[in-house]
């Protein structure tokens, strides 16, 4: 799923190329998209586009009249700019909307359909579609320490919870916890001061380091293979490998669609987290640390 990295350089790319333009057309291909049933989608034909924004994971284009279209392209979802109209819809497109300066297509892979768009009026309307967590890149220290520890729940779950932390998904949470040397199961009302401090520098670089590196793999182009999997990533995605840090290959906890992975010897001190359906499993013959891990397998 597209994360604040992703979005924010999403949301340069779409300001670049429609701000200031007119939607002339519009198509919405996939029945499950679309979500509101009024306003409709002829309103906004020939209103101009005067803003962008995310909301959380969301990307938000706002119209005359305060109409807005929001997009949340949940796991599968992504966006394509097209300088000329298509004489078809693309492959997989779910909606195309034609603008003054070109089209802009959302596709869907997969069967799940999980991708969606609402058309809204008014700030309150677009208010509610904002999960309401605390912007990191703005956040000073207390703020950060204060959203953290209002509720008790493992840094994993805090830092991917749209409520608490805005933009922030399964991907980028594995990079920050890693970079923080800091276990994603730790509950966090057990941080001390330093770990906090820790993790809110660490959430800010991370996240700075790969908007800079997207807006420079795009080089003033569309954005292009989105994924949750990137190269230069220290753990995420990284299953099996070295850490590049120490050495010791990266492990994961898999549970539902979603995996955290991490590194043992810089994260938990050596200790393997228990996967919930494969250390059920083993039971006793689970591996508790990376050394009798390694030590099964040489």
């Amino acid at each position: 799923m597209p994360e604040l990295p992703d979005i924010t350089v999403y949301i340069e790319a779409l300001h670049e190329r429609l701000a200031g333009t007119r939607l002339r057309r519009a198509a919405i291909v996939s029945p499950f998209l679309l979500r509101t049933a009024a306003p409709s989608l002829d309103e906004l034909l020939g209103l101009e586009v005067l803003r962008l924004e995310r909301l959380g994971k969301r990307i938000a284009i706002g119209f005359e009249c305060d109409l807005w279209l929001v997009f949340h392209l949940m796991i599968a979802g992504r966006l394509h700019w097209l300088e000329a109209p298509p004489a078809r819809p693309p492959a997989r497109a779910a909606a195309v909307f034609e603008f003054d300066a070109g089209t802009l297509a959302l596709t869907e892979a997969g069967t799940q359909k999980r991708a969606s768009l609402h058309l809204l009026r008014g700030a309150a309307a677009l208010a509610a579609h904002d999960p309401g967590g605390i912007d990191v890149l703005e956040a000073g220290l207390e703020k950060f320490a204060a959203a953290l520890t209002r509720e008790n729940h493992t840094l994993k779950r805090a830092l991917t919870d749209p409520r608490i932390f805005s933009g922030i998904g399964n991907a980028y949470s594995d990079e920050i916890l890693y970079r923080a040397r800091l276990s994603p199961v730790v509950l966090t009302d057990r941080l001390a001061r330093a770990e906090i401090e820790r993790l809110h520098s660490a959430a800010q670089m991370t996240l700075r380091e790969w908007i800079a590196r997207l807006r420079a793999d795009r080089a003033g182009e569309f954005p292009r293979h989105v994924t949750a999997f990137r190269e230069g990533m220290a753990v995420h995605g990284r299953y099996g490998q070295p850490c590049p840090e120490c050495g010791t290959a990266v492990q994961r906890i898999r549970y539902a669609s979603n995996e955290t992975n991490y590194c043992p010897r810089c994260q938990t001190g050596g200790r393997l987290l228990a996967d919930r359906s494969l250390s059920r499993l083993l039971k006793r013959d689970w591996p508790r640390t990376v050394d009798e891990l390694e030590r099964r397998k040489g």
